[in-house]
C-alpha cells in the first residue's frame, strides 16, 4: 500500500538534495532519501536513449511513497519507471531538464533560464531550495563571532565544474579584491566552504583571512544558515546558481564574484541577468553598496501549483 509521502531520487549532490528536499517540506510530506547508482555502462548513456528497465540500476530499491520527486540525470529513468509501473498512484515531479519527453512526468519543476516548456511545467526565478527564513533566524547565533561594532560580510565558496578552475591564482585575485573592499571598511568576514570546495582553496582561504577572521573548516549547515542570518551583504562565488538563488531568500544584497570560464556559460548568464532585473544580485567590483528586494520563496510558490496537479489527479 503506497502512502501519501515522498520518495526522493537523486544522484546523492549536495545542491540536488536541497532541491528535492526542499520541495517535499513546502509540499508537507514525510520524505525518504534514495540515492540512485547506475550499472557503469548507463552512466555514459544520455535518459533520451536509456531503455526504461530496472536493470540499469546498481542497486533496487523499494517505492512505498504516492509522490516521486527527483533531481539529476541518473534519476530520470527510475522516476520514469516507477510511473510505469504504478501508473495514476504514483505523481511523479522531476526537478531540471530531463531531457526526455515531458509527458513522462506528472510536474516538472525548472529554473527560467532553462527554457523549458509545456503543459506540465512549473517556472522558478533561479533554483529551489531547502532554506528557510524561520531555519535560518533559529541559527543565526550559532557562530556568534566576536565582531564588536563591525558589519558582518558572508563570502560563499563554491568549488571547480566544467565551467570554472578556482585556480589558486584567480582565487588569490579574488580574496584580495575582498580584503581591500570588505575588511579594509572595517567588516568582520566569514568565509562558508560548499560541499565542492576543494581543500588547498579552504586552506588557501584560511590562511588568508583566519588570523582576523572566522573561516569554517568543515561543512556545517549550521554554520551557513548562521552566517546567512549574521550578515550584512553576502558574496558567492559565480559557480552555482543554487547557492545564488538560496542567499536570494534573505532580501541581502548579493554580491556574485566572477571568474574566468572555461565553457560558454550563455545559461548562467541568462539566470544573472534575470537576477539582475529582479534587484537581487550585483557583480563583485569595487565598490560597497546597499540595496534591498524582496527575498525568493520559490519553493512555495511551486509548490502551491504541484497540490493543484496533485489534487486535479487524486492523489491528494
Amino acid at each position: 500500500m503506497l502512502k501519501l509521502k515522498a520518495l526522493l531520487l537523486t544522484q546523492g549532490m549536495h545542491g540536488m538534495i536541497s532541491q528535492v528536499e526542499g520541495l517535499a517540506k513546502a509540499l508537507g510530506l514525510s520524505f525518504r532519501h534514495e540515492t540512485i547508482q547506475l550499472n557503469k555502462f548507463w552512466n555514459f548513456i544520455p535518459p533520451k536513449i536509456t531503455p526504461v528497465f530496472d536493470g540499469i540500476l546498481k542497486e533496487k530499491f523499494i517505492c512505498d511513497a504516492k509522490v516521486i520527486i527527483s533531481c539529476g540525470r541518473k534519476s530520470v529513468i527510475p522516476s520514469i519507471l516507477l510511473k510505469k509501473r504504478f501508473k495514476n498512484e504514483v505523481f511523479n515531479i522531476h526537478i531540471q531538464d530531463p531531457k526526455v519527453n515531458l509527458k513522462n512526468f506528472d510536474s516538472i519543476i525548472c529554473p527560467e533560464h532553462d527554457n523549458l516548456n509545456g503543459d506540465n511545467v512549473i517556472k522558478t526565478r533561479g533554483a529551489i531550495h531547502y532554506l528557510t527564513n524561520d531555519e535560518i533566524s533559529k541559527n543565526t547565533n550559532y557562530l556568534k563571532p566576536n565582531q564588536g561594532d563591525k558589519k558582518i560580510v558572508t563570502f560563499i565558496l563554491g568549488g571547480p565544474n566544467k565551467y570554472y578552475n578556482f585556480s589558486e591564482k584567480q582565487m588569490n585575485k579574488m580574496f584580495a579584491k575582498i580584503k581591500n573592499m570588505f575588511i579594509s571598511s572595517k567588516y568582520k568576514l566569514i568565509v562558508i566552504p560548499s560541499y565542492r570546495t576543494p581543500e588547498n582553496i579552504l586552506k588557501l582561504a584560511y590562511n588568508y583571512f583566519n588570523e582576523e577572521h572566522l573561516v569554517i573548516k568543515e561543512r556545517d549547515k549550521k554554520a551557513y544558515l548562521s552566517s546567512l542570518g549574521l550578515a550584512s551583504i553576502i558574496i558567492v562565488t559565480c559557480d552555482s546558481t543554487s547557492m545564488i538563488s538560496e542567499a536570494a531568500i534573505t532580501g541581502k544584497p548579493v554580491y556574485v564574484a566572477q571568474m574566468n570560464n572555461k565553457l560558454s556559460i550563455h545559461r548562467f548568464e541568462k539566470f544573472y541577468k534575470l537576477f539582475k532585473d529582479l534587484g537581487i544580485i550585483r557583480d563583485l567590483n569595487d565598490k560597497i553598496e546597499h540595496w534591498t528586494y524582496s527575498g525568493l520563496d520559490e519553493v512555495n510558490r511551486a509548490a502551491s501549483m504541484v497540490k493543484a496537479k496533485m489534487k486535479t489527479n487524486g492523489i491528494i
